[in-house]
C-alpha cells in the first residue's frame, strides 16, 4: 500500500454552535466545562489535520496541556459560541493551539469575547498510540514570532514535568463536615469510560475530562456557598497520563483557597482499569479551577470564608494565595500595557 500524499497544511479553524438548554446550569448560564470541550475539539481538528499533512503514519492529535484559560464574560442559552483555533507554534514532537471563542447573541447580532485558551498537543501514531510523530513546522511571521513561541515550549515543557512529580493523594473527607469546612463542600464523579467518550485510539477525549473536572469543580463551589456560581478561570491542566477505555475515572474536587469573592478549587482526575484490576490506580489529570459566586443579576457577590482545619489544609491555602496574588498582579500589569 502506497503512502498517502502530503496536502495542504491548515493554520485557522472556525466552528460555531447555538448554546441549549443541555450546555447550561439551572440558572441559564453555559458550563465551563461545555466551552473547555468545544476549545478542545477545535484544537483536536486543526492539530490533527497539520500533522497529517505529511506522508507516513497517520496520526491524532493527543491534548498534553492547557495553559490557564480565562472565562472573560458567561455564554448563555441561545447564544452562538464561535469557535476560532489556530496553531502559532510547532517543536518536533509538539504544536500550540491558540483559540478564541466569540459569543454572538443573534438577536441582536452583537458579539462578545467569552474565551482565550492556549493548548499544547502531540501527534499519536494510530497504529501504535505510544508512537509520538514528527510535526510538520508552520511558518512564521517573523524571527521574533518564532522565538517568542520557542520560550512558550520551553516554559510549559518545564512546569508540565515539574507538575507531573507532584503527585498528591486524594484525601476522603471527615464523616460529619462543620459547613464551609474544606470536607463539607469536597465532591467526587465516579464515571465509566464508554465508546462515545474516546478518541480513535480508544482513549478518553481531553474535552471529555475536562467537562467533568469542571463539573466536580462547580459542585464543591455550589456548596461551599450556596449561590449561581460560574468558572472564572482555569490554571494549567496537565494530562500526565492516557485514560483508556473501560478505565473508571474518579474525579475529585477540594477548595484549597477562598478570596473575598473567588474560589479555588483542586480537581484531581484517578483512573483504573475495570477489567485489569492488577494494573491499579494512576493519577491521570489535574488542575486548579476559580470560581466566583454571582447574585440574580450575575454581578460577583462575596464568598463565605474557609474554615481552615490542620496543617495540610493551611500549606494549600498559603500556596492558594500565593497562586492568587500573582495572578492578580498579572492581569493588572495587563491592563496597565492596554492603557
Amino acid at each position: 500500500m502506497t503512502a498517502p500524499e502530503p496536502r495542504e497544511a491548515a493554520s485557522s479553524l472556525q466552528l460555531c454552535r447555538i448554546m441549549r438548554p443541555d450546555d447550561a446550569n439551572i440558572m441559564g448560564n453555559v458550563h465551563g466545562g461545555t466551552i473547555l470541550k468545544m476549545i478542545e475539539e477545535a484544537g483536536c481538528i486543526i492539530g490533527t489535520r497539520h500533522c497529517n499533512t505529511l506522508n507516513g503514519d497517520r496520526c491524532m492529535a493527543a491534548l498534553a496541556r492547557v495553559e490557564k484559560t480565562e472565562f472573560l464574560c458567561p455564554v448563555f442559552i441561545g447564544e452562538v459560541a464561535h469557535v476560532t483555533a489556530e496553531i502559532t507554534h510547532t517543536s518536533q514532537h509538539s504544536l500550540e493551539v491558540q483559540v478564541n471563542v466569540m459569543a454572538e447573541n443573534i438577536l441582536t447580532g452583537t458579539k462578545k469575547l467569552a474565551n482565550k485558551a492556549a493548548l499544547w498537543y502531540v501527534p499519536c501514531s494510530l497504529k501504535n498510540v505510544d508512537k509520538i510523530m514528527e510535526v510538520p513546522p508552520i511558518k512564521y511571521a517573523s524571527a521574533e514570532q518564532a522565538e517568542e513561541g520557542r520560550k512558550r515550549y520551553e516554559i510549559q515543557k518545564t512546569e508540565r514535568l515539574e507538575t507531573k512529580t507532584r503527585i498528591k493523594e486524594v484525601v476522603s473527607p471527615p464523616s460529619h463536615p462543620e459547613r464551609h469546612t474544606v470536607g463539607f463542600s469536597q465532591s467526587s464523579l465516579i464515571h465509566l469510560v464508554g465508546p462515545s467518550d474516546c478518541t480513535l485510539h480508544d482513549c478518553v477525549h481531553g474535552g471529555v475530562t475536562m467537562k467533568l473536572m469542571d463539573e466536580v469543580a462547580g459542585i464543591v463551589a455550589a456548596r461551599h456557598c450556596n449561590t449561581n456560581i460560574v468558572t472564572a478561570s482555569v490554571d494549567a491542566i496537565n494530562f500526565h497520563r492516557k485514560i483508556k477505555k473501560g478505565c473508571v475515572v474518579t474525579v475529585t474536587g477540594r477548595l484549597t483557597f477562598v478570596s473575598n469573592k473567588s474560589m479555588e478549587i483542586e480537581v484531581i482526575v484517578d483512573a483504573s482499569p475495570l477489567m485489569e484490576e492488577d494494573k491499579g490506580k494512576y493519577q491521570a489529570v489535574s488542575a486548579f479551577f476559580t470560581f466566583i459566586s454571582l447574585d440574580k443579576y450575575n454581578r460577583a457577590v462575596p464568598v463565605p470564608p474557609l474554615k481552615i482545619e490542620g496543617e495540610e489544609e493551611q500549606r494549600s491555602f498559603e500556596e492558594g494565595n500565593a497562586r492568587y496574588l500573582h495572578n492578580k498582579a498579572k492581569r493588572l500589569a495587563a491592563k496597565e500595557s492596554l492603557q
